[in-house]
C-alpha cells in the first residue's frame, strides 16, 4: 500500500470507521464507530450515534477490532538481527549510509506493522542518524513511525564495545563520558543534536569474565538525569544488575531497560521512585535462539529462568511496565513478538499487555496527545482482524493503519 499521507497533506479528510468493536486503550466497545477530522478523533461511541458528514469517507471493518495506534517502548531502528550480522559487524563494517537505508525500511515495517511510535533508543554507532531519520518521517518523506531517539546514548569510558584487539582504537557503539564535567557535556550535546530522550548504560558486560557490572558511579547518574531534566528530556538506563538498578532508580530515570537480574529488594525501591521497568523479553529469548538453544525442544536456559523470576518480582513489587522489545535484535516488523510471549509465557493477560502498548505505554513515556481513542488525540489507529483482548496474535492481521488521519496501509 503507497504512503497515502503526502495526497492527504494539507487537505484535512474525514473518515467514518466502523469496525466490529473499539478498544479504546483500555476496555473493549463492540458496536462502536470513530470519527476522524483531519489529523484528530473527532469522536467515538455506539455506531448507531455517529453519522458521516458531508464529504466524509467511510470506512467498513466488518470482523475487526480497532486500537491505538502500538507504541513501541525500545527499539533500534539502525539495527537489524544479529543473527544476519552479529552487532561488532554492523558497527565496524557497515557504511552510515547502508545503515540507513536499512532503517528507512525497517520504519516502513514498524508502522505497517501497526506501531504508529516508537522509543528508538540508541543508534548503536550511527552517530546521530536517527535525527535525520526522525525528520524524513516527520517531513513525510518516508512514511514510518513517530520517533522518540535518543541519539547516542552514553557508557562510561572502556566499558562498551565493539572490543578487538587491545592494539587497535575502533570507533564505539555509543558515546563515551566519564566525571562530572565529562557527562554534563556529553548530555547536552546529545541534546543540543536533537535528543528526545537521554540513554545511560547504568552496567554493561565488563566485570570479570565478561560478567555484567555497574559502570557510572551514583554521582555521575544523578547528573546526568538533573542535566536532562533540565531540558526537558527524561533519563532511560540500561540495567541488568542489582546495583546498577538500584545507582540508576535513585538518580530518577524514567525506565530501566532488561532488569535481567533484579531483586524483591530493587523492585521495591523503583516501586517507592516511581520507575518503569521495560523488560524486553523477546531480544534475551532471540539472542539465545541465535546461539544454538532449540526452543520448545531443549531445556529452558537459565537466563529465560532469571528473567521469569525476575519479572514476576517487578509485578509483585507493583512496579509499572512498560512495553518494548529491543527490536533490532530481532526483526523490525515483528513487534508483536514481545507482546506474544508476555501472554504465553510470562502470565500477562492479552488485556494487560494492550492496555499496556497503548495508553500504558503513552502515559509512562509522557505522550499525552496519543494512546488512547479519545476525541480530541491525534487519529494515530490500527485495524486488526479478530478480537486481539481474546487473542494477542491477532495482532500479526493488520488491515488498516491510519498515522495523524493519513491511511498509510489498507488491506
Amino acid at each position: 500500500m503507497p504512503n497515502l499521507s503526502r495526497a492527504q497533506k494539507g487537505k484535512p479528510s474525514t473518515y467514518l470507521l466502523r469496525p466490529a468493536a473499539v478498544f479504546d486503550g483500555q476496555t473493549l466497545h463492540p458496536g462502536w464507530a470513530v470519527l476522524i477530522e483531519g489529523d484528530r478523533i473527532k469522536a467515538v461511541g455506539p455506531a448507531a450515534q455517529l453519522t458521516a458528514p458531508a464529504g466524509a469517507q467511510t470506512l467498513e471493518l466488518p470482523g475487526q477490532t480497532l486500537l491505538p495506534g502500538l507504541i513501541e517502548g525500545h527499539s533500534h531502528l539502525l539495527l537489524h538481527p544479529y543473527n544476519e550480522t552479529s552487532w561488532n559487524d554492523q558497527v565496524l563494517l557497515e557504511s552510515q549510509a547502508l545503515r540507513v537505508a536499512r532503517a528507512t525500511v525497517h520504519a516502513r515495517r514498524t508502522l505497517e506493522a501497526g506501531f504508529t511510535t516508537a522509543r528508538d533508543l540508541g543508534s548503536e554507532g550511527a552517530g546521530y542518524a536517527d535525527v535525520g531519520l526522525k525528520q524524513a518521517i516527520d517531513q513525510g518523506l518516508i512514511p514510518g513511525p513517530r520517533l522518540l531517539i535518543a541519539t547516542l546514548a552514553l557508557v562510561a569510558t572502556g566499558s562498551y564495545g565493539p572490543k578487538l584487539s587491545t592494539d587497535v582504537h575502533v570507533p564505539q557503539g555509543a558515546q563515551e563520558a566519564d566525571g562530572p564535567e565529562g557527562v554534563i557535556r556529553a548530555v547536552r550535546e546529545q541534546i543540543g543534536k536533537g535528543a528526545d530522550v537521554i540513554k545511560v548504560y547504568a552496567d554493561y558486560r565488563w566485570g570479570l569474565g565478561g560478567t555484567a557490572a555497574p559502570t557510572f558511579s551514583q554521582e555521575e547518574l544523578n547528573l546526568i538525569v538533573t542535566t536532562a531534566a533540565a531540558a526537558g528530556r527524561p533519563v532511560v538506563a540500561h540495567a541488568s544488575t542489582p546495583e546498577g538498578m538500584r545507582r540508576a532508580t535513585l538518580a530518577g530515570v524514567q525506565t530501566i531497560e532488561h532488569g535481567d537480574n533484579g531483586t524483591p529488594e530493587v523492585f521495591k525501591l523503583m516501586k517507592q521512585r516511581g520507575v518503569v521497568l521495560c523488560p524486553t523479553v523477546a531480544a534475551g529469548d532471540a539472542i539465545l535462539q541465535y546461539r544454538g538453544w532449540r526452543k520448545g525442544q531443549d531445556p529452558e536456559p537459565e537466563r529465560i529462568r532469571q528473567k521469569k523470576t525476575s519479572l514476576q518480582a517487578a509485578r509483585k513489587a507493583g512496579v509499572a511496565i512498560a512495553i518494548g522489545g529491543d527490536v533490532g535484535v530481532f526483526s523490525h516488523g515483528d513487534n508483536a513478538r514481545e507482546l506474544e510471549l508476555l501472554v504465553r509465557e510470562y502470565g500477562f493477560s492479552p488485556q494487560e499487555v494492550l492496555r499496556g502498548v497503548t495508553s500504558g505505554n503513552a502515559q509512562l513515556f509522557g505522550l499525552t496527545d496519543r494512546g488512547s481513542i479519545k476525541s480530541g488525540l491525534l487519529a494515530d489507529l490500527v485495524a486488526v482482524q479478530g478480537d486481539p483482548t481474546q487473542d494477542v496474535t491477532a495482532l500479526r492481521q493488520v488491515r488498516l493503519v491510519m498515522k495523524g488521519g493519513a491511511v498509510y496501509l489498507r488491506n
